[in-house]
């Protein structure tokens, strides 16, 4: 948005989405709020005059705030305005952000997934005893019959 010296009703109407009856009733409901008006009595809004406005619409819009709950807040505001532009404009930033991050999804769900590689088997590795350890196990299996039952252990999975 390019910095002007003052805003009409139909531009700030639309800056923030809503009729320009909701800002017209605002300004009688905000002491803080007060347009200029032209000789034709146009209100006209200065950018101090547009900060107050997101202060408001944050407040009665976005956090669902009664009127009374925002003029409070607004009360309360004037001892912290910087962070409250602070917070504004990162709040700002951040829904850009998210628009942007939506975008990449959004463009990332339409592309086709890519086909699994086939799998490979396993190589198999074996492995090769020493002969001695072959021949002892021989010769434990002649010294020793084999049971014709035989409970299976933890140790032999």
């Amino acid at each position: 948005m390019s910095e002007k010296l003052f805003y009409t009703m139909g531009e700030v109407a639309e800056m923030f989405d809503v009729n320009a009856s909701l800002i017209r009733y605002w300004g009688t409901q905000f002491p803080s709020l007060k347009p200029q008006r032209n000789k034709k009595g146009n209100r006209l809004f200065s950018p101090a005059d547009i900060e107050t406005l997101k202060r408001i619409y944050h407040y009665v819009k976005e956090c669902g705030m009664t009127l009374e709950g925002a003029k409070r807040a607004l009360r309360g505001d004037r001892s912290q305005e910087p962070d409250t532009d602070v917070n504004m404009e990162l709040l700002e930033r951040l829904q850009s952000l998210r628009s942007m991050l939506l975008a990449v999804r959004e463009s990332l769900d339409e592309q086709p997934e890519p086909e699994p590689k086939p799998k490979q088997p396993a190589q198999t590795q074996e492995i090769v005893e020493p002969k001695v350890v072959a021949q002892a196990e021989q010769e434990a299996e002649v010294a020793a019959p084999k049971p014709a039952y035989r409970e299976q252990t933890l140790f032999d999975w």
